[in-house]
């Protein structure tokens, strides 16, 4: 890219070091293939599957309100990501784990440039010594967050978004016309209602604070604004089909019923929030990050430095985490029974852009010791080590492997499955099978037509349905109870002897003594197998008829096939 040519000769070499260390971070996933260790939450139980599911379907250009007969005997095609998502296209341009390492790829590149424009043209423009080793070292730091690996840019391309809005800010028309284009580009390659809804309500702000401050009405800004909306919009058409047009079908949504924290726990996910974030927005700045802020805040006051920016940030920092706690107040229950788009839809996510804000920050912080003090370069240098070395070790392959969840080809265990498949020996659209201590993605994966699932909608009416199965189930566990009744994204045969826990490794030795179901109402909803990753002792007395039990050498899981008789 272009931006490249401007560094100094003399920083080329450090900008190559910095690329190679973000590529070396993504090297595992090119070297190992299938077998990497990658994260199973809201990934391998979700979202790479939808796409592989989506993109062999057929039906990726479908009408909003056509099914998908694999799942739930019919999951509406609006529950998926439309034709214009840019990441359902690497699915069904290339095999699925290939697809995902070229998502992360572009996650984190796009990441480290877009940090580090941000960072050299407006945030740390003003520092002369050391201002390509601060930009250059934070922006690595970025790269390599342990992003939520489904998200690709709704997080990674905040920093490009911000250059690029204050770019066309400063520019206006004057901007060149490839900004428009990579403008234009990112929302095909994030997601609105996670992240960008929230961050062009912040650039939305920006401007009605130009106009009202300068008394002038900033064309470009405002179009380059209205430019994103629009093409979320039209990327998003399967989801306004859904909640304003489609009268048909009522999503498991409109039944939410989350948030009755009272004061004292909602101040502590405030603490938890601000300090040690959320899965989806991982920052990591407990250890290096936020204490190097708060020396740079004493360093400020104490040497008279103009750190607005500085300030702004961290309180708009403390903001999002009080609006996130807050959210799962009980006193906002009011509002949520009063007024349903309150309910379905989670306003409290402004969070999610917290590690942007940190990393922000974290470099100012550092500029700040570099000009202030007498060994600050090294002292820099050693912090930004400090942070890249914690970074670096939470890679996928070294955390997942550390912890001991499967490999992506453990997890999904094509060639098991296909042992499965023929000892059933009927085509797979001519029964219905449901998973117990198993997530449903895998055998979804693998070609079985699952009653059970995972998906951000679901048809009420199907989700009531199902509960029947598991009823007996859910009344012997209040939480498990709760957490179907007042979410219910998750649709699975839970069993109150395992709780929430769906990876059971084959010598796991835990078995299900006395599992409870309505084996009649899962005759109904056509259910004929049952797949299951522990033994069930009594599956006689339940109806089932145990057929076998199916593992290799190398496989992660045993699964005990049983027939509903």
């Amino acid at each position: 890219m272009s931006f490249i040519k401007s560094i100094r000769f003399s920083n080329k070499y450090l900008f190559v070091f910095a690329i190679l260390i973000v590529l070396a971070y993504l090297s595992p996933y090119y070297f190992l293939g299938e077998n990497t260790h990658i994260r199973v939450h809201d990934n391998l139980d979700s979202n790479i599957v939808w796409y592989k599911i989506l993109a062999e379907s057929g039906q990726i250009f479908a009408a909003p309100h056509s099914q998908l007969p694999n799942i739930i005997n019919g999951l509406p095609r609006s529950a998926l990501p439309s034709a214009l998502d840019g990441v359902l296209w690497l699915y069904v341009l290339f095999p699925p784990f290939l697809a995902y390492a070229i998502s992360q790829t572009m996650m984190r590149i796009i990441a480290f440039i877009g940090m580090f424009l941000l960072l050299r043209t407006y945030i740390i423009s003003g520092l002369q010594r050391g201002y390509d080793v601060i930009a250059l070292g934070v922006s690595v730091c970025f790269a390599i967050l342990p992003f939520w690996p489904s998200g690709v840019l709704s997080i990674a391309g905040l920093p490009l978004a911000t250059y690029l809005f204050l770019t066309i800010r400063q520019q206006e028309f004057k901007t060149p016309k490839r900004y428009w284009v990579y403008l234009s580009l990112i929302p095909f390659f994030s997601n609105f209602i996670l992240t960008f809804f929230f961050f062009l309500t912040l650039v939305g702000l920006l401007f009605l604070y130009d106009l009202w401050k300068k008394k002038q009405f900033n064309r470009a800004f405002f179009l380059s604004i209205s430019l994103m909306i629009s093409i979320y919009l039209i990327k998003n058409y399967m989801l306004i089909y859904s909640m304003f047009i489609d009268n048909g079908s009522v999503s498991h949504r409109k039944e939410l019923d989350l948030g009755y924290n009272n004061f004292i726990q909602t101040i502590q996910l405030f603490k938890q929030n601000f300090v040690h974030s959320h899965t989806h927005a991982l920052d990591i700045h407990a250890t290096v990050i936020l204490p190097v802020i708060l020396v740079g805040f004493v360093m400020a006051i104490f040497h008279r430095m103009n750190v607005n920016l500085l300030v702004k940030l961290f309180l708009l920092n403390v903001l999002f985490s009080l609006v996130y706690s807050f959210w799962y107040w009980e006193g906002l229950r009011v509002l949520k029974d009063s007024f349903s788009i309150f309910n379905e839809f989670n306003f409290g996510r402004f969070h999610l852009l917290r590690p942007f804000l940190w990393y922000m920050m974290f470099a100012i912080a550092l500029s700040i010791i570099w000009k202030k003090l007498k060994f600050g370069s090294i002292i820099v240098c050693l912090l930004l080590i400090a942070q890249i070395g914690q970074l670096f070790v939470l890679t996928e392959e070294i955390k997942y492997r550390q912890i001991g969840t499967p490999t992506y080809a453990e997890f999904y265990d094509e060639e098991l499955f296909a042992e499965i498949e023929t000892y059933i020996g009927e085509a797979q659209e001519n029964y219905r099978i449901v998973n117990i201590a198993l997530h449903p993605a895998i055998a979804q994966y693998n070609g079985f037509y699952t009653l059970d699932t995972y998906n951000n909608t679901i048809p009420l009416a199907y989700k009531l349905n199902f509960r029947k199965i598991i009823a007996p189930e859910l009344e012997k566990n209040h939480t498990l109870e709760n957490y179907f009744d007042t979410w219910g994204s998750r649709l699975y045969v839970f069993s109150d002897e395992i709780g929430k826990k769906y990876v059971f490794k084959k010598d796991s030795n835990i078995r299900i003594n006395e599992l409870d179901l309505n084996i009649e109402q899962l005759k109904k909803l056509e259910g004929k197998y049952i797949f299951s990753g522990v033994p069930i002792e009594n599956h006689a007395e339940l109806g089932l008829d145990f057929e076998k039990s199916f593992s290799t050498k190398d496989s992660y899981w045993e699964i005990y096939l049983y027939q509903v008789n």
